[in-house]
């Protein structure tokens, strides 16, 4: 199963299935980078932007906000949440945008979703494209080379009278440009006059892999590069040691 055909599938759990997820502090915490290496405009746009959670939380600070996905209903659901912003059906490998935006974000490490190096290196070049003078771009990233592929993240939710549990990790196998995130959702419905009913989804899905040496090679043309460790609570240096961290951007 493609990712895309995975999310829309489950497009009405995808909220459930990030309940874990800090929204605002993430959200606060690229604002707060945004006033320091930005421009001091308020225009955003969000890539693979989901069901819209950023957009609501940029909007509420003040931004004009928009997003895009390649993914018709988590928009609709977007649209829903945040009905002033703007979203669009594209492909964040080689979108356009009618204005130009002061703050590009990418959250969820949804910049591996480029397909290959090539896509990657699209990408840059359309965020490039789509900043103001001045303008950032904003993303967390993995490092191929500090990938556990051992280690995983679950987390249980409830909704109605179904258990949901969500199990998530990567998996890189050493060598290339492609690294995997694995999928796991199990859906356990309660049945009062017959056993329980279990629904599961399984997605391995490819992603670009690349190590912070070629990413910031690939970046170097177009951004002036800052990096920091992935903490959303406070702003740090990155250490060059953990291959978690979260990139500013800024255009040049």
């Amino acid at each position: 199963m493609s990712a895309n055909a995975l999310y829309t599938d489950l497009s009405d759990y995808y909220d459930l299935m990030c309940a874990d997820i800090d929204y605002q502090a993430q959200s606060n915490s690229i604002h707060r980078l945004h006033q320091i290496f930005g421009n001091s405009g308020n225009t955003h746009l969000d890539l693979a932007c989901g069901t819209g959670p950023h957009v609501r939380h940029f909007i509420d600070n003040g931004y004009q906000s928009s997003g895009l996905d390649l993914n018709q209903p988590m928009l609709d659901k977007a649209k829903i949440r945040c009905p002033e912003a703007q979203f669009s059906l594209q492909n964040m490998s080689e979108f356009k945008v009618t204005a130009h935006v002061d703050l590009i974000t990418c959250f969820l490490y949804s910049l591996h979703y480029c397909d290959g190096i090539d896509k990657l290196k699209e990408c840059l070049a359309s965020v490039h494209n789509a900043l103001n003078v001045g303008g950032i771009f904003c993303f967390n990233a993995v490092d191929k080379n500090k990938i556990d592929s051992d280690s995983f993240v679950e987390h249980t939710a409830t909704s109605e009278n179904s258990v949901f549990t969500f199990r998530s990790g990567w998996h890189y196998s050493g060598t290339g440009n492609k690294q995997l995130l694995k999928l796991n959702i199990e859906k356990t419905t309660a049945d009062k006059t017959t056993a329980d009913k279990t629904l599961i989804w399984h997605d391995e899905h490819p992603m670009v892999a690349f190590s912070y040496t070629e990413l910031k090679e690939a970046l170097k043309p177009y951004f002036e590069i800052h990096i920091f460790e992935h903490d959303y609570d406070k702003i740090t240096p990155w250490a060059q040691r953990s291959g978690n961290a979260i990139f500013v951007c800024v255009k040049i």
